[in-house]
C-alpha cells in the first residue's frame, strides 16, 4: 500500500509540470490517473473502469476525453517524450565546451528520470503496449534524443576531446545508463535527483575520455 500510495503522489506531483498543458481540467486528471494505474498494474492489467476510478470519474466519462486506454498511454508517452528531447536539446545547444555541453546533457536527462521516475517508467517501459501509428511517432522522438547525445559525442570526438569510436553505440548506452534511473530511483534514498543527475554526468565523461571539471 505504501508503494502505490508513493506511486499516487508521484503522479500528482507530475501533474504540475508535465501536465500543466493538458485541459480541460477533467482530461488532466485522467492523465494523471493513469500514470499511477499503469505505473502500478502495468497497462495490460489496468482497466478504464482503473483509470476513472482514480480520478473521482465514471468510466463513461473517460470515453468523453480519451477515445481508448492506448489513446491515454500515447498522450503519456508524447509528453514524457517531448519533454527528453527538449532538455536535450537545450543542453546541446548551451554555453561552454563539448564536455559541458554533455555533461549538461546527462544531468537534465537523469535529473528528470528521477524527479518523475513514475512517469518516467510509464515512459519508457510501456512503449510495446501503443498502436502501431503511435508507436512509429513515439520511436521518432527517441531517434531525435538519440540523435542529439550521438551529435554532442560526435563533436567532441572530431575536436579530439574525446574518445569514442562508436558514437551511435556510445549514445544507446548513455541513454540506456540514464533512463534505467526511472526503474530503481526512491525519494528519500541516499542521494537527491541532483545529485545522482551529477554522478552520472561524471561517469559519462570518464566513459568517453573526458576530463570532468
Amino acid at each position: 500500500m505504501a508503494q502505490a500510495a508513493g506511486a499516487g503522489a508521484q503522479a500528482q506531483g507530475d501533474s504540475q509540470e508535465s501536465w500543466s498543458g493538458v485541459a480541460p481540467e477533467a482530461a488532466r486528471r485522467l492523465l494523471v490517473a493513469a500514470v499511477e494505474a499503469f505505473a502500478e498494474r502495468g497497462f495490460h492489467a489496468t482497466t478504464t473502469r482503473d483509470i476513472a476510478g482514480r480520478a473521482g470519474m465514471s468510466p463513461a466519462a473517460l470515453y468523453i476525453h480519451y477515445r481508448t486506454k492506448e489513446e491515454l498511454l500515447y498522450q503519456i508517452s508524447r509528453v514524457g517524450h517531448e519533454r527528453s528531447v527538449r532538455l536535450l536539446s537545450e543542453a546541446a545547444s548551451g554555453p561552454g565546451g563539448n564536455a559541458d555541453r554533455l555533461a549538461a546533457a546527462v544531468r537534465a536527462f537523469v535529473r528528470w528520470h528521477a524527479e518523475h521516475h513514475t512517469t518516467a517508467r510509464v515512459v519508457q517501459y510501456e512503449l510495446a503496449a501503443l498502436g502501431e501509428e503511435h508507436y512509429a511517432e513515439i520511436i521518432g522522438l527517441r531517434r531525435r534524443s538519440e540523435e542529439l547525445v550521438r551529435d554532442l559525442l560526435a563533436a567532441g570526438a572530431e575536436a579530439g576531446e574525446f574518445e569514442v569510436a562508436d558514437a551511435r553505440g556510445t549514445a544507446l548506452a548513455v541513454l540506456s545508463l540514464c533512463v534505467d534511473v526511472a526503474r530503481w530511483f526512491t525519494p528519500g534514498g541516499r542521494r537527491t535527483p541532483e545529485e545522482i543527475g551529477a554522478f552520472y554526468a561524471d561517469l559519462v565523461l570518464r566513459m568517453v575520455g573526458a576530463r570532468p571539471s
